[in-house]
This record gives structure tokens, sequence and C-alpha cells, in this order.
């Protein structure tokens, strides 16, 4: 399992590559760390790593996703971003004025393109649809724009936030 977690400022790429008991592997920024992590209270946790003890607090915070975890000599605040808070963060972000590029904000496959370059569209158009997570999610333009260049076809595979439509 893969995640992203914003802590601070700064994004780190974390995978879960094993767990028996309570000793974990981890893959974090490409670099494997092998821990001992025991919950001895509820939400506070004793981790071994390299025969160094940490003890952590952890503090949910406002969403289901974020917290404050406390260390002896200092704070951050994390926040969990997996697939569906990509998701959800771009349908947030739908209000507004149109960026130049319609990009999916997770992995999936583009499984139908409703337009072709030079189209005009209309606001609130559907210009791609991509199927991630079991679910078909459209992708509209919010401006009468110009369909300037496509970048995907029925059948690719998209990344998170690759660009698929470009528009003027």
């Amino acid at each position: 399992m893969s995640y992203e977690l914003k802590i601070n400022d700064r994004i780190a790429n974390i995978e879960l590559l094993s767990r028996d008991g309570n000793i974990i592997q981890v893959m974090l920024d490409k670099k494997l760390y092998e821990l001992d992590i025991l919950e001895v209270e509820r939400g506070v946790y004793s981790i071994l790593l390299d025969n160094n003890s940490f003890n952590v607090e952890l503090v949910e915070g406002k969403n289901a996703k974020t917290y404050t975890v406390n260390t002896l000599y200092e704070s951050f605040e994390v926040e969990v971003i997996d697939a569906e808070s990509k998701y959800l963060k771009n349908r947030k972000k739908d209000e507004g004025e149109d960026q130049n590029v319609i990009a999916s904000p997770m992995p999936g496959k583009v499984v139908k393109v409703l337009v072709k370059e030079g189209d005009k569209v209309k606001a609130g158009e559907t210009v791609v649809v991509v199927s991630a997570m079991k679910m078909e999610s459209e992708y509209k333009v919010k401006q009468d724009r110009v369909i300037k260049k496509l970048l995907v076809k029925v059948g690719d595979t998209v990344s998170s936030d690759q660009p698929m439509v470009i528009i003027e």
C-alpha cells in the first residue's frame, strides 16, 4: 500500500511492504526501514529503529486523515494523502477558473474522450471520462474553451496528475 504523507510542508512517499506482528517494513522516500511498533496506550506508540527507541503520540486532527504527531522534542502536522484524498481534493478545486490543463488526480484508465483537437466546448461540458477506484469520473471545462491538444486516447492508463487535455 502506497501513500503520500504531508509532514508540515514536506511531501514524503511511504509504502508498507510487510507486517508480521509488531515488525513492519516500510519504504520511505526510497529508503527501507524495519520498525518494531507497539501501541503502549491509546494513541501512544513505542517505535524501535536500529536499536533506538522513540515514543510518538498521534492526536487526530479535524479530518480523518490528519494528525498532530508529538515526539519528545518536536511536533509535526501530518496528512495522509491517499487516492481517495487526492480525488476529493481535486473535486473541491473544481470551483472557479479553468486551468489550461485537465489532469486526473489519481491513476486510472481513460474510458471516453468526447472531444477532438480544435473543438469548441461550452462551460460544464465533459471532455474526458476516467475510470479509477471502480468509479467513473467526468472531467469538464468550467468556462467556454477550445481543445488545443489531446494527450490521451480511450484505453490509455493515466498516472496521478498526468495531463490529459490542454485547453485554451
